[in-house]
Formats: C-alpha cells, structure tokens, sequence
C-alpha cells in the first residue's frame, strides 16, 4: 500500500497568521483568495493580503490580543482612507480591521508592533448558531457547516461560501450602487478554479444562495 502524500506546507504568509492567531480567544477562519488557494492545495496567484473572517461581537478578543500593534479599524464612522489607530472603540457595520506592516500606507507609527505579513479581519454578523451571510435577503448559514480543517492547518471557510462573498452575495443593495456589482478579475480567476472542485451538494447551494441575494449574476449561467 502506498502512503499517502503529505499535504504541501503552508505558504509563508498563511502559516505567520495562522501561529500568530493560535491563541486568540475568538472563532476566526481563513477567507478570501487564500482560502481559495487553500482548497485547491496550491497557490494560483498572487494575494495582497490574507483575510480573516471574525464575527462583529468578537472584535473585542481582537483589541485584546493584540495590544500595541499597528491595526487600523474601518467602519462607516470614519473615511475609506481613514489611517487612524483603531482605540478600541466599538466599529459598526460592514467593518474590517487592518494589520499592516512597517512601511505600509497604513503603518502610522514605528513605535507600534507590526505584521510580517499584511493581514484583515473582516468582521461577520451571526445570530445564536448561525452566520448571517446576507440580513437584507435573510440568507444565513449554520455556523456548524459554514468551516472545515484545511490541509494548511487553519479553519478555513467552505469553498463555496468563499466563492458567495467573492460574488458579492453578502453586499447590500446600497453597497452595490457604491461600488458596482460586476465581479473583479481576482475573483473571476477564484471563481473558475475553484467550481470544478465543488461537491453537487455544494454547488447547488451556492447557485441557490447566490440567486436568491444576486439573481443576475452572471456566475448562475455556470452552476
């Protein structure tokens, strides 16, 4: 019988966050193209940053674990170019907080502990047991299902729910105005590797969630 292969190691970026991140007292999972890579089991382009998916109530656990280090909060108090460290204070929705590295745009002091690596956290709504993907179109989805293991080695978010938001399926109506509702070519490139990987059952959920929160689309013509 032969041995199984050993998974591939961790690209550097993922294995800093994911050590960085071990101890933190708060449910935290690897989104974004990262964790489409991580799916895969190989990098297939280039990423800026690695995104974390933490919920809303837990941003506290974030403030606490990371004292003196260099994080920038957005929310819709302050501007998109908001370089302000973040306080501490409590950030409203849709909110993100950055991790930058010395030298960054958002780097605003030496005297700060920065990241090796450029890293968010994306900060989620959930309601008791489930995760609210989308509260305008009541999509939501059982936080039991919504993240596995990956090869990598953090929790890592379902591939199909990675490839939902990078559909834009979480955004509001009024988000969508703002930015415009036309897929990136990031995600186009996340999109079409990651489809022919997706189980029936996967697949069907997403074409259903993401005709429900985005019934044009121009993904559902491929699922």
């Amino acid at each position: 019988m032969i041995d199984p292969q050993p998974a591939p190691p961790a690209p550097a970026a993922v294995a800093y966050v994911r050590d960085l991140l071990r101890g933190l007292d708060a449910p935290w999972f690897l989104c974004g193209g990262w964790a489409a890579d991580d799916w895969l089991g190989r990098r297939t382009r280039e990423h800026w940053d690695v995104d974390i998916a933490v919920f809303h109530d837990d941003q506290r656990a974030i403030f606490a674990y990371l004292p003196g280090w260099a994080l920038v909060g957005h929310d819709p108090n302050v501007p998109d170019d908001t370089t302000e460290q973040w306080n501490g204070r409590q950030l409203d929705p849709p909110a993100h907080i950055h991790v930058p590295r010395l030298g960054s745009s958002l780097s605003t002091s030496p005297e700060l502990t920065h990241s090796e690596f450029e890293f968010e956290f994306l900060l989620n709504e959930r309601a008791g047991q489930e995760w609210i993907l989308n509260r305008e179109k009541g999509v939501t989805v059982s936080l039991e299902r919504h993240v596995r293991q990956s090869s990598w080695g953090p929790p890592t978010v379902a591939p199909e729910i990675v490839l939902f938001h990078k559909a834009g399926g979480h955004l509001t109506a009024a988000e969508l105005k703002a930015g415009g509702d036309g897929p990136r070519p990031r995600d186009e490139q996340d999109f079409f590797a990651v489809l022919p990987t997706l189980a029936p059952a996967q697949r069907t959920w997403l074409r259903d969630t993401l005709a429900t929160a985005r019934p044009a689309h121009p993904w559902l013509a491929h699922l």
